[in-house]
């Protein structure tokens, strides 16, 4: 149950000096025209900045990851991959899938992935980030490359 303890006169007030803020903001700060920074970007800079982390092994769930994949043989990398934001006027909020490396502490590796989109879009986009949600889809470990590497390098016929 919860209790309310705004009178819908005060909600009017707020929502009103609220409404002033964010058309102010819209304006720039100097008065001098607006800025507008697309979802992409932010999803790009999130992504750069996550990949930096280390356990971080790829960003993205299954399907995106193979995509991503034969993007990269063809020579594109989306670094977007994995990363959805939803922009607003002065606020954004991140949603990231990744993979961790094994034996990296999955808690540590979100946290300090987290912390990496908040610092990031922050001082790079200049926008307040309201939450960061973090998905772990999987754990790489290491041998699982090398028994596909050996697997391909030894014949299966004479």
């Amino acid at each position: 149950m919860t209790t309310q303890t705004n009178t819908p006169a005060d909600v009017q007030a707020k929502s009103a000096s609220t409404a002033l803020a964010k058309t102010a903001q819209a304006a720039g700060h100097d008065g001098r025209g607006a800025t507008t920074v697309a979802d992409g970007v932010v999803a790009k800079i999130a992504g750069i900045a996550i990949q930096e982390i280390d356990g971080v092994y790829a960003l993205g769930g299954g399907a995106a990851r193979a995509l991503g994949t034969l993007r990269e043989k063809v020579g594109q990398k989306d670094l977007t991959q994995g990363v959805s934001v939803e922009v607003g006027q002065t606020q954004v909020a991140v949603d990231v899938t990744l993979v961790v490396e094994y034996p990296h502490p999955l808690q540590q590796v979100a946290d300090a992935a987290r912390d990496a989109v908040y610092t990031a879009v922050e001082d790079l986009v200049g926008m307040e980030v309201t939450e960061v949600n973090i998905t772990i889809t999987d754990i790489h470990v290491p041998s699982d490359d090398e028994d596909a590497d050996d697997a391909a390098r030894e014949s299966r016929v004479a």
